[in-house]
This record gives structure tokens, sequence and C-alpha cells, in this order.
């Protein structure tokens, strides 16, 4: 039922009952916690699983992969070292160490990851696709398509239905934001061709808001309400984004504003579903961008700041990267022109060998070319 709040009363329920098993802190730490955006409990909980169980490969891995949330890189270092060690293997890893090798601009290390997962059925697509944001990161939006086209094509084999739509759909909402709107609607129509799953819905529904197919859109979001009707992260985290994007289109920034404050208590959260966390601070980007709206500048850079800050969580994703050009609107809003030509030039820098053809790019070159 995706209802997170029932499942953590009854892990808690299970650690009384039970105080030496493991599982209702693994569940805790890779399921549950991950969904309420609680990334400094995940690393508790798993740290508490290993203790327990210090050969159970699961609980190492989300070990690290909580410490990568709460950015503490070198932890997450020692804690797979650790795990290296005992001679624990998990394919995930792989994914863990790609996430750090982002994070600290390490090209080789990522570049070698990708390479390990060539052949692995069920951990290629992942890679793949975690290329693919590498390189719509820094706006190679081309190569971007070609490692998603990749990605869908290795989850196909492996019989990944879900998570071959939710590529589609992520591929959509990357060409969307970007500026592309055609290639959007295109890649999201045929995520829904493959499969109405939750995420690859979610991804689709906001692809066509930001291509500006609102019909579309609505019909989606209405269908996710119906439903997944106890689904925390639908709840409170897609549908709030959906319908404050949509309010968005419809010019009234006001609403937008009130609706995502339903989202606020687990606006830091992810999906743990079809691909591991490819959507988090979407509620945080979309409320960015409705204090733009608004003409609130300052309270939109504390909505782009904070993804920002949380690099650790947003990794690869494109609002990561087009945070940079948000906060730049936001400062040059509150006319503050020196904080605004540092974010577009860090933006502009991260893009320095982005396709020149980029919407979203040509804008952000206007903007800041007025800004001087």
């Amino acid at each position: 039922t995706g209802d997170m709040e029932k499942a953590e009363q009854i892990c808690e329920l299970w650690i009384q009952a039970y105080p030496r098993a493991e599982i209702p802190h693994t569940f805790l730490s890779g399921i549950v916690l991950p969904v309420f955006g609680q990334y400094e409990r995940a690393v508790e909980e798993a740290t508490e699983a290993v203790r327990l169980n210090p050969d159970f490969s699961i609980s190492r891995r989300l070990l690290v992969a909580s410490y990568i949330g709460v950015g503490h890189l070198d932890e997450a270092k020692a804690a797979y070292e650790v795990a290296l060690q005992r001679k624990l293997r998990h394919p995930f890893f792989h994914v863990d160490l790609y996430e750090i090798a982002f994070l600290e601009n390490d090209k080789s290390a990522m570049a070698q990851q990708a390479a390990w997962s060539v052949g692995q059925p069920g951990i290629e697509d992942e890679l793949l696709s975690l290329e693919a944001d590498t390189a719509a990161y820094s706006g190679q939006l081309r190569d971007a398509r070609e490692f998603s086209r990749r990605a869908v094509d290795s989850a196909e084999h492996a019989g990944e239905k879900e998570t071959t739509a939710t590529y589609s759909a992520m591929s959509g909402l990357r060409e969307a934001l970007f500026g592309n709107s055609v290639q959007a609607r295109r890649s999201a129509a045929l995520a829904m061709q493959r499969s109405t799953g939750r995420d690859a819905q979610y991804a689709a529904a906001l692809a066509f808001a930001y291509a500006g197919d609102d019909k579309r859109a609505q019909t989606l979001t209405d269908d996710l309400e119906k439903r997944f009707p106890e689904d925390t992260l639908v709840q409170f985290n897609y549908l709030p984004t959906l319908r404050a994007k949509l309010a968005l289109n419809q010019e009234n920034a006001s609403r937008g504003l009130e609706i995502l404050r339903a989202a606020t208590p687990y606006e830091l959260g992810m999906t743990v579903s079809s691909t591991y966390g490819w959507n988090s601070l979407h509620p945080v980007f979309v409320r960015g961008e409705a204090y733009l709206a608004a003409h609130q500048g300052s309270e939109a850079v504390v909505e782009f700041q904070k993804i920002l800050d949380h690099r650790g969580i947003v990794l690869n994703e494109p609002i990561g990267a087009l945070s940079h050009l948000q906060l730049g609107r936001a400062y040059a809003m509150q006319g503050d022109t020196a904080k605004a030509k540092s974010a577009y030039q860090d933006f502009l820098t991260l893009w320095k060998d982005a396709d020149s053809d980029i919407p979203i790019l040509r804008q952000a070159k206007a903007e800041y070319a007025k800004l001087n």
C-alpha cells in the first residue's frame, strides 16, 4: 500500500518483540526512512542492523547509502571497506561507489563502476541511468539520451517493466526541465505505454506538466490519487508537487505554495522503488519556482540553496544543476547583482561543455548578459 507510517510502527513493534533481529532495522533504513527523508535516522538503524548481524551484506550496503544521504562520504567509504574486508558483496555497492565518485568529481572512478556493471543483469541499467543523469547534469543532453536508451534496453532485457518505464519518464522529465517540450511529451507518452507503475506515472505526469501539457498531467495526477490513497510518497510528495506545478502553469503561485505545505515534512524524501532516489527534493524545486513566480526572491533563494546544500540526496539529478541557475534568478530578483552573477557563473561553468542548442542554456546566457 505504500503506507510508510504504518510500516514504521510495525517495525518498532517488531524491534520490541525481537530485539536481536536485524531485519526491522534494515527495513527502516532502506525502505521506510528514505521516503520520510530521515537519513540521519537511517544511518542509526543501519548501524544497529550491522551490529546485530555483521555479515548481512544488505545492512552493510544500506549503511553506505545512508552515509551518502547525509553527505558523510569518508564514513561511507570506510563502511564499504569494512564490508570488503569481510568479503561481503552486493551489486548496489557499485551504485554507491559511483555516487561517491560523482560527489567527489572523480570521473575515473565513475567510469570504473560503469564498466564493472556491463553485462550484469539488474545493475547494468542502474549504472547506465546514473551515467545519463551525470551527462545531463553537465548539459550533455545528446549523450544523456543515448545512456537512457541503453538503460531502457538493459532493463527490458532484465524483465524490469516498471524500471524500464521509469527510465523513459525520467528522460522525458529531463527534456521538459531543459525546455525541449516535444521530446519530453514523446518520452513521457512512451513511458506510459510501457507501464503505469507509481514512479513512472509520477515522472511522466511531471514531464507533461513542465512541457505544458496540463490536460495529460492532470489526468495522470488524478489517477495517482485514486490508485494510491494510502501511499505516503504519493500523497505527501508526488501529488503536492504535481498539483503545485499545475497551479503555476495557471499563473497561480499562491495556490502552488499553499498546496506544497503538505509536502514540507516529507520534502527530502525519495523513492526506493523502481530506480533508487532519482526524485529527491522535487517539492523544494517547485516551491522555489513558485516563489520566483510570486516575485519573492529571498524565499526562492532559501529553497534553491536547500537543494545545493543536500548534494548527498540530490546527487546528479537535473534539478541539482538547474538550482544554480534558479538561484541566480532569485538573487537578480532581489537586486543582488553580485550574487546573481556568481550563481549564473556557477551554472555556466558547470555547463561549459553543454550542447549549445538546449533552450534553457540559451535563456541562461541571455539573462547573464543582461546582468553585465
